[in-house]
């Protein structure tokens, strides 16, 4: 089960993050979780959103480069050693992590990760085979 994310590139320039967050606002776009990296020179934002294909179009139409992204949302036992377990099972079977961040919700006793993977369809397989569930795009709007 795939989540589209979005990335939305920033110059580092005061303002830029808070344009993106308003133009998103006007036009009632929730976001549900973000992560922002940083150079000297410019900035990747990342969102979930409740209307992905809106939310790029409207940061398009305001001059921003934003791309879709296909990630996964993974349930992650909310106790200690919850997301150890979950990478470890990856691990052992050589998938990698090429990023990860929380969303804002719980989900039942779990917390949910947003996770970008090399190869997504073998990691669902990998997480299936092991219990670990994942959220699809829908489940996620429900929270």
């Amino acid at each position: 089960m795939a989540v589209k994310q979005i990335s939305v590139f920033l110059e580092n320039k005061k303002g830029r993050l808070a344009e993106v967050t308003t133009s998103l606002s006007k036009e009632k776009i929730n976001i549900r979780a973000l992560s922002l990296a940083d150079t000297a020179d410019f900035g990747v934002l990342r969102i979930i959103v409740d209307s992905p294909d809106r939310a790029v179009t409207t940061l398009k139409a305001r001059g921003f480069v934003a791309q879709v992204t296909e990630v996964i949302a993974v349930e992650v036992e909310d106790r200690p050693g919850g997301l150890a377990h979950i990478l470890e099972v990856l691990d052992q079977d050589n998938v990698n992590v090429e990023y990860m961040y929380a969303y804002v919700e719980k989900s039942r006793d779990h917390a949910i990760v947003i996770c970008r993977i090399d190869d997504r369809e073998r990691a669902l397989q990998v997480l299936e085979k092991h219990g670990i569930s994942t959220l699809n795009a829908e489940a996620l709007k429900a929270l």
